[in-house]
């Protein structure tokens, strides 16, 4: 890390810390399209990144009350309900998320050195890595939601969105952040140990939910966001809020496919 990002890393670390748990229900109003009315920070948020994925159960619990609606009292058609239970975990989200994954996908796609990328990720333009990232990823999640038995669709919605952002914490605790942009707060404030307590608190949920097909979904996030913050330092050399939100997406995704792929085989 330069000097420069150092002294940027201290001044986080000694930024006030008072607030008690507006920073967490700032969190929660970052993360959602919730008009929670509080005061507070980034900083302030950043010191409840590990908290992350408790917010993502907060999000599933919504989006899978709302998907066992459609399944099971409605029984509306599986494609169609698919496609309103992933639209509603990327509304109520915010889009925020996924707007970081085209941005990934453009700057991965993009050559010359890590600078050069940085610069594309940040276009505000939409190129092929970008709407080619959006449509893999959305297709694949979008199967994978059409794909789960109805008995199950709470318990595997649910255990998603917290594997989304287990995935995200994970990126944030292994990466370098980039010396602008709000990422850098929330990466500055993940290390080993609030990374296991988040993990720790993840597995239960997920055996308590989905036994050891939703311990191996949880894990599978794990291993998402570690590959995300590999090709990261390969394209990119430092994270952003972009790469967060790319991996929030991408563990999601793959989470489901894992869940979805060990209650077929009877796990």
């Amino acid at each position: 890390m330069t000097e420069k990002g150092l002294e940027q890393k201290n001044e986080v670390k000694k930024t006030d810390r008072s607030g008690g748990w507006q920073g967490f229900f700032g969190l929660i109003s970052f993360s959602t399209i919730l008009p929670i009315n509080t005061h507070t920070s980034i900083q302030e948020m950043a010191k409840f990144t590990w908290l992350w994925p408790l917010i993502g159960g907060f999000i599933g619990i919504v989006v899978g009350v709302f998907a066992w609606l459609l399944v099971d009292p409605l029984h509306l058609p599986p494609l169609l309900s698919a496609a309103l239970i992933y639209s509603l975990a990327i509304y109520f989200t915010g889009f925020h998320h996924l707007d970081g994954l085209v941005d990934f996908g453009d700057g991965l796609m993009a050559h010359g050195d890590p600078e050069r990328k940085i610069e594309i990720m940040r276009d505000k333009r939409i190129g092929t890595g970008g709407l080619g990232a959006l449509l893999t990823v959305s297709l694949i999640t979008f199967a994978a939601i059409a794909s789960i038995p109805g008995l199950y669709i709470f318990a595997a919605i649910f255990l998603s969105e917290i594997a989304a952002k287990l995935g995200l914490v994970t990126c944030a605790t292994f990466s370098e952040p980039l010396e602008d942009g709000t990422g850098r707060f929330f990466i500055d404030y993940m290390n080993w140990k609030f990374l296991l307590a988040s993990l720790i608190v993840s597995l239960i949920l997920g055996f308590l939910i989905l036994k050891l097909a939703g311990i191996i979904g949880i894990l599978a996030a794990l291993v998402v966001g570690s590959s995300i913050t590999l090709i990261t330092r390969r394209n990119f050399r430092w994270a952003t809020g972009d790469v967060l939100g790319a991996s929030n997406e991408i563990s999601r995704m793959t989470s489901l496919v894992i869940i979805v792929m060990l209650i077929v085989w009877g796990f």
